[in-house]
């Protein structure tokens, strides 16, 4: 039963793709914000993402439904924009993203040191770990596979030639995947905002959160820096990048101690547009 529903969606999203593709990156992207601001209820929850929005306390100008239904919209926003990922590789969509710090990739990249970028689900986050590749950093990008097996295979596919070419799963065979690609140079690149299983409890916005300690393994492994990337939509269809200085983090410090670290900055990212992450990650599921 699950892999007939699991082929449902799979047809369902390549169809919303086929449209959004044949209206164009504007109207498609426009397209997918209506279907995600009017339908996604069906698919997320409201209420799981008014939820979890109350936890972290941030105040808005809108009510906390208008909020929930922006939410839906920006995850129908991107969903549409994947059609148009090979363009943005192309620099056929050039015009349409800004990189504030682009001076800093260009300095990682002479320094050829291995550095640990972190960000979260923001905006259309995918165009991130494109643009560090683009500056001709070399990068592995961890990634969670999706449940959707037919689904996933679409998703690797755009990922592996549009995104970045080394796709590292997350999991016990990733992690040797990530000490493997570090020991040869490559930088890593991972969203800390996802709950995760094998994580620890550390304080995010004012409530225990599961956190992931990879990025804290890795610096007291290799004393990695840490450098925070952060994307951001505006006037809808265009993007500002924003890359952040390598910042060096003591070793020395536990894995709990240089997570709480990295989830406050997190946040900081989160409090600045909080319709453009992706709420229903339950971090704070007991």
């Amino acid at each position: 039963m699950k892999k007939i529903i699991y082929f449902i969606e799979f047809l369902i999203v390549s169809l919303f793709f086929i449209i959004s593709k044949l209206l164009g990156y504007r109207l498609g992207s426009n397209f997918g914000f209506y279907i995600g601001k009017t339908f996604g209820n069906i698919f997320r929850k409201k209420n799981s993402i008014i939820q979890n929005f109350q936890k972290s306390k941030i105040s808005i100008n809108s009510s906390e439904d208008e909020f929930a239904k922006n939410v839906l919209g920006n995850y129908g926003r991107i969903l549409s924009e994947y059609p148009f990922l090979k363009d943005f590789r192309n620099n056929k969509l050039a015009k349409f993203i800004e990189i504030d710090g682009f001076n800093n990739l260009e300095q990682i990249k002479k320094n050829n040191n291995p550095v640990v970028f972190i960000s979260g689900h923001f905006s259309n986050f995918e165009l991130m770990a494109m643009q560090i590749e683009k500056s001709g950093i070399n990068l592995a990008a961890i990634y969670r596979p999706l449940n959707n097996t037919f689904l996933n295979k679409k998703m690797e596919f755009i990922r592996k030639n549009y995104i970045c070419r080394n796709q590292i799963k997350k999991g016990r065979s990733g992690t040797r995947q990530i000490l493997s690609n570090l020991k040869e140079g490559s930088s890593i690149a991972l969203m800390i905002d996802q709950r995760v299983t094998e994580g620890i409890k550390i304080n995010f916005f004012g409530h225990l959160a599961s956190t992931t300690t990879i990025p804290a393994q890795i610096i007291k492994k290799y004393k990695c820096d840490v450098v925070p990337i952060y994307i951001e939509r505006r006037r809808k269809h265009f993007f500002k990048m924003y890359v952040s200085q390598p910042i060096a983090i003591n070793s020395e410090k536990s894995q709990e101690d240089i997570s709480i670290h990295l989830n406050k900055i997190l946040e900081k990212m989160i409090t600045k547009n909080p319709e453009q992450w992706i709420w229903t990650h339950n971090r704070w599921k007991k």
